[in-house]
């Protein structure tokens, strides 16, 4: 893997990061938002609150899924780096023997 691909993987992954970031964020200040304006009964509340953090829950979930998978993936790309990393010290210790 040349530097350039590995300069645009860590990106992709800083990428990845700061948007779940910024996601948490804006959903923490959306439910205080709404705490703070709720004008319903307190079991109306609730509801919504539960709701919202239900939909909070399975985005968190999806988004985790795309990051393990692009983790495993990045995983797959370091070892066969190592594998060639490992054959080309060994064609060049064969070369120094023969």
């Amino acid at each position: 893997m040349s530097d350039t691909e590995r300069d645009a993987s860590e990106d992709t992954q800083n990428e990845w990061t700061n948007r779940l970031a910024w996601f948490l964020t804006g959903a923490i200040i959306g439910v205080t938002a709404a705490l703070l304006y709720a004008p319903q009964r307190g079991k109306d509340t609730r509801k919504f609150i539960s709701d919202k953090a239900q939909q909070g829950r399975d985005a968190v979930t999806g988004t985790s899924k795309d990051i393990v998978d692009a983790g495993r993936e990045m995983f797959e790309r370091g070892r066969k780096l190592v594998e060639d990393a490992a054959e080309l010290f060994e064609r060049g210790r064969k070369l120094v023997k023969g």
